[in-house]
């Protein structure tokens, strides 16, 4: 079937972007979009290809090594062609791969064949090829197109690990990658902030500016690594296998990583990766994007062979990407539970750190404008660790002309009555003008069953929507009327599933006043400013009467905050449903504990922990003294990280900030 022309004006796009962000990348060392989003073009590319063979040309970036020879540095011609790496991104692309390799063996050798695999760490670096020449350091030279690269061996020569000259007189040509650690890339930019020069955009990017440039002096001042990984030729027996060629470079006093695994099943290979993804990467000062993959037995490599860009018996095996490239198709309205409406991109799916994603986040008005977001654009999505996925940036060079500019309805069916939308004055939100549509109700009461606030078992959205659909539900204290007889008679509820969710109203019933304030739905009260305010008005009936000054004078809280809440207690509607309420609940005081072990100390929660929530974990940290951050900075005490932690966590690694799990906090908190 042809290409029809939708994909094929789609493939030259990116083409034509590929090859000018690589251009950047691998010749300016300049990075307007990160390497991840880079990866997810060529990724989108390849499936096209795959999928239209035709559209697949020779200058295909899916068929050619990236980088030219910059001018100024001495041209040299490699010895031996260097290549690039496919890239897997998914646990299907790898097992796709190992079918490949199987398939091939087994057909060309004639019998089945189960090869190994070396399972190496793959440094986000600069690629060096080193030629010695009867034991002496003759050439180092950067990848380039893969024919020609850049005689950079004045400034190798300062990188300390690198020798001068072998054991013994030995004819060979290795290759691996230049890196700078992370500590040295922090200092490096913070020099180059005081010196008024434009910063890095990540340690490749400043290892490649150190090693691609004239003068030796600047390498050598700065804290580059070298890792070794592949020997291209020797005037001496090759090795058998690629474990065994890895022996020889650190046997030969050459640096190569000692972290490599020799693995005997796919399963095994997952394992490694997995692994490095989500417990090990941030042990490294270097950085990592995923590992790399090489079929063990160099027999089986020779059979093989080589694509027209890189081996058939190695892949790059990516580590889920926090920023990845899609197409935004829609946008649609939200309602919240205080009824502030968000606009919500619907976009084409993509997997984003580890999850698909089809919808994100445009938070309002203005931030459409000020990104020039419209219908139909290329975008680059984001989801760090714990957060709420975020388009971050436009690519605009991908627009065809039918790309749509959106407006802020002036009324949605989300609304209720006349459907009327009004900006809030004087914020960039906007909402409904009729309060208390049934979506918007359904928010407010799943917010107040939920873990933040009253955190009521088996009374999630659904739960309450059938509730309010049977007119069972309509403000808090509902809840709290239910009985078996009622909740039986609805559909899908077993005699089990009703006794659970009356005992679990029953337990519910016992709630600290920060938790009650956050179910409450007022508006500017998130966790933090519930806890504040319980912790300084001790009970309800005290934060009922207090005024705005009284409100505005606790620290933290200000004007506007001040100003909701005295509103929101003044409200005749508010003041009657509480004291329909209170009776139903036995309120606990919240006390700041002074002088907690945690007293004094700032700690940043971030990835899934094995037990506690997040929320769980921050409420930890409140009543032992200190004091929950979302964001690391200098003044962060620790990091509290689970598994697929994101930028937080690689962050408090830069600023040397310590990282402790569940089990020390803990222990911490005895």
């Amino acid at each position: 079937m042809p290409a029809p022309k939708e994909a094929r004006e789609r493939a030259q796009k990116l083409r034509e972007a590929i090859a000018k962000y690589r251009t950047l990348y691998h010749e300016q060392d300049e990075s307007p979009i990160t390497p991840e989003a880079l990866d997810s073009l060529k990724h989108e590319l390849a499936e096209l290809e795959g999928r239209y063979p035709e559209l697949r040309t020779s200058d295909s970036p899916t068929q050619k090594v990236a980088g030219r020879v910059l001018p100024g540095l001495k041209k040299v011609r490699h010895q031996v062609p260097q290549w690039s790496l496919d890239d897997a991104f998914t646990e299907a692309d790898f097992r796709a791969f190992d079918e490949r390799v199987r398939r091939t063996l087994s057909k060309t050798l004639g019998r089945e064949v189960s090869p190994t695999y070396v399972c190496e760490l793959k440094i986000d670096g600069l690629h060096i090829v080193l030629t010695y020449e009867k034991g002496k350091l003759t050439t180092a030279a950067t990848r380039g197109d893969g024919v020609v690269g850049e005689d950079v061996t004045h400034n190798i020569r300062t990188v300390k690990c690198v020798p001068e000259n072998l054991p013994r007189p030995l004819d060979i040509i290795i290759e691996g990658e230049v890196y700078l650690s992370k500590k040295g890339f922090v200092k490096l930019n913070h020099e180059r902030e005081k010196a008024g020069l434009p910063l890095f955009a990540n340690p490749r990017n400043a290892a490649a500016g150190s090693i691609r440039q004239l003068d030796p002096e600047i390498a050598r001042t700065r804290p580059l690594g070298v890792e070794l990984y592949d020997i291209d030729h020797m005037n001496e027996p090759m090795p058998a296998t690629q474990k065994d060629e890895l022996s020889l470079i650190r046997e030969l006093g050459l640096p190569a990583s000692d972290r490599a695994v020799c693995t005997k099943s796919v399963d095994e290979v997952l394992a490694f990766w997995e692994a490095w993804h989500s417990k090990k990467r941030d042990s490294l000062d270097y950085q990592i994007d995923g590992i790399v993959v090489k079929v063990n037995e160099r027999k089986y490599q020779e059979t093989l062979g080589y694509t027209g860009k890189g081996p058939r018996f190695a892949i790059a095996l990516k580590f889920p990407a926090e920023q990845v490239t899609t197409v935004l198709e829609d946008i649609v309205l939200q309602v919240g539970r205080t009824g502030k409406i968000t606009p919500v991109a619907q976009l084409r799916p993509a997997l984003v750190a580890g999850s698909t994603v089809a919808r994100a986040t445009l938070h309002n008005e203005d931030f459409i404008k000020e990104k020039d977001i419209r219908i139909g654009d290329t975008v680059i999505l984001q989801k760090a660790g714990d957060i709420i996925p975020e388009i971050v940036q436009v690519l605009p060079e991908f627009r065809t002309g039918k790309e749509k500019i959106w407006r802020f309805p002036k009324r949605s069916s989300l609304c209720g009555g006349d459907g009327a939308i009004e900006r809030v004055p004087g914020e960039a939100a906007h909402r409904c003008k009729t309060r208390g549509s049934f979506t918007e109700l359904v928010r407010k009461l799943s917010h107040f069953t939920g873990k933040s606030a009253l955190d009521i078992d088996g009374l999630g959205p659904k739960t309450v929507t059938l509730l309010m659909e049977h007119q069972l539900v309509g403000e808090f204290d509902d809840f709290f009327d239910l009985t078996h007889d009622e909740l039986l008679a609805l559909p899908s509820f077993k005699e089990k599933s009703v006794d659970n969710l009356v005992e679990a109203l029953e337990r519910a019933k016992e709630v600290t006043l920060d938790r009650l304030l956050v179910g409450l739905s007022i508006l500017h009260v998130g966790e933090e400013t519930a806890y504040v305010l319980a912790a300084e008005f001790g009970t309800l009936k005290r934060l009922q009467t207090a005024s705005e000054t009284e409100l505005a004078r606790v620290n933290s809280i200000g004007d506007i905050v001040a100003r909701g809440v005295a509103e929101w207690f003044r409200d005749p509607e508010n003041h009657a449903m509480l004291a329909r309420l209170v009776p139903h609940l036995s309120i606990q005081k919240v006390e700041k504990t002074a002088g907690g072990k945690l007293s004094g100390k700032t700690v940043v929660v971030t990835g899934t922990l094995p037990t506690l929530s997040r929320d769980e974990a921050e409420a930890l940290v409140r009543r032992h003294g200190g004091d929950p951050s979302g964001s690391v900075s200098k003044r962060t005490s620790f990091v509290l990280a689970g598994e697929n932690p994101g930028t937080k966590l690689q962050k408090a690694t830069e600023l040397n900030i310590k990282i402790i799990d569940e089990g020390e906090f803990l222990r911490l908190l005895d």
